[in-house]
């Protein structure tokens, strides 16, 4: 018999999983997908050209909070949970909805969707979302380039647009972004990247993408989202941990899987978390990853002019993501402010509207720092009319993109950038080089 499947996702690894395990395999049929995390990703429909073809219709997307609805209604053999970031317990109370109603529960396996690249990968993954695994990319690829290394980095899809036309995506300058009609979230992890002179692939089709990648690489660097494991199977394998959330890299699904692969893990923010947390982290890696390679590093924080902030009420802007499903209570913008003796923070939520406050509604714990939204173009709008109906005298934007080239802002405002920095010994360059220097692949011959 044919096994009737809902795939539980985000519009990300659940298209992943779709393409890798189920689209061609006659022993299931893909009924439908459920989106959450995500704003307005649900209601559309996964392409007929991406679907494949015995899904002649393609497959349609509903929230998640159907899905005891849809199990009954198709008579659901297997949900399939493919998102990531979710507490266990979380992920255990989706598990027992789904056998409630009569279903079979699954995780895939981390390594058996994982594609093999013929160049050496080095995959930067995390814990938990915010912990620094962008800034870690940038780090690695810069010091693979100065090596003379070809590098392309392959980022985790974002795939929140026109499925039709975001298979494979190639993005080496800034005119990318408008072709692609990028959202708030997809521009802050590709376009300092790109501002660093990095190609970055991404899209739904990762089987295409790797081929693309392999084409124009020595070494491909997967720039993980969220906690999930990587799509290509990584000869390097580093993992960010954030100290300011010790303990979660054993509580959250499949950061704990990554910690468990990691050949090298990455104790971040070292300069502001305290050293009891640092240490019960150290002791979590050397229980459960006792083979790999511990490096501790600064998260550094820098503003061009800090001497604007002083005395200064501040709105601060922070990455969405991070402070929203990564839990954080404040980033980069919030430590820039105190650290530079704003008079300030000025409380976001007042002026809140549309999505933006429905945001503040779901995360109740952020209170001074407003969240950069912006997954379609009635967001971003939104939190334009946020930014600028907030009564302050400077805005602290630590988002990593330019917000002031996206939306008209009334005030005021300084970029908070935060970047990688070693912070003792062994450095993250000698032994990822250690690491690299055991793998062997043939050498990429331009064409």
């Amino acid at each position: 018999m044919v096994e009737k499947v809902i795939i539980m996702g985000a519009a990300g690894r659940d298209f992943h999983n779709f393409n890798v395990y189920f689209r061609d395999n006659p022993r299931y049929r893909v009924v439908c997908f459920t989106a959450t995390q995500i704003p307005n990703i649900e209601g559309r429909n996964y392409p007929p050209a991406l679907a494949g073809k015995r899904y002649p219709q393609g497959i349609p997307i509903y929230p998640e909070g159907e899905l005891a609805a849809l199990i009954a209604r198709h008579r659901i053999d297997l949900v399939a949970f493919s998102y990531s970031d979710v507490p266990h317990v979380e992920v255990m109370h989706k598990a027992s909805l789904a056998m409630a109603h009569g279903a079979d529960f699954t995780l895939i396996g981390a390594t058996y969707t994982m594609l093999r690249a013929k160049r050496p990968v080095v995959a930067v993954c995390a814990v938990r979302t915010g912990c620094g695994k962008s800034q870690t990319t940038r780090k690695i690829c810069r010091l693979l380039s100065d090596r003379g290394q070809r590098v392309v980095a392959v980022r985790h899809p974002m795939p929140y647009g026109d499925l039709n036309r975001q298979a494979v995506q190639r993005f080496s300058q800034y005119t990318d972004f408008e072709k692609h009609d990028c959202t708030i979230e997809e521009r802050e992890e590709y376009e300092p990247l790109v501002g660093e002179g990095i190609t970055v692939f991404a899209g739904i089709d990762y089987a295409g993408i790797l081929k693309a990648a392999e084409a124009e690489a020595d070494v491909i660097v997967w720039d993980g989202g969220n906690n999930d494991t990587p799509f290509f199977y990584p000869d390097v394998h580093i993992v960010v941990f954030d100290p300011h959330r010790a303990g979660h890299e054993l509580l959250y699904y499949p950061g704990e899987t990554n910690m468990i692969m990691a050949n090298i893990a990455v104790i971040n923010k070292v300069d502001s978390a305290g050293k009891d947390q640092i240490e019960q982290v150290r002791r979590n890696i050397e229980q459960h990853a006792p083979a790999a390679d511990i490096v501790l590093a600064e998260s550094a924080v820098s503003v061009d002019t800090p001497e604007q902030i002083r005395g200064k009420r501040v709105l601060v802007v922070e990455d969405g993501p991070s402070v929203t499903h990564g839990e954080m209570p404040y980033g980069a913008g919030f430590l820039a402010a105190q650290r530079n003796a704003a008079a300030a923070l000025v409380d976001p939520r007042p002026h809140a509207t549309g999505s933006i406050k429905e945001t503040f509604q779901r995360y109740p714990k952020l209170e001074k720092v407003l969240p950069a939204m912006g997954y379609s173009h009635r967001q971003i709008d939104e939190l334009e009319q946020t930014i600028n109906a907030a009564v302050c005298d400077l805005v602290l934007c630590a988002t990593p993109v330019d917000l002031a080239k996206l939306i008209k802002i009334d005030k005021p405002i300084l970029r908070v950038r935060y970047s990688y920095r070693d912070a003792g010994q062994p450095e993250l360059e000698s032994v990822l080089i250690k690491r690299l220097q055991s793998v062997a692949r043939p050498p990429n011959k331009p064409e």
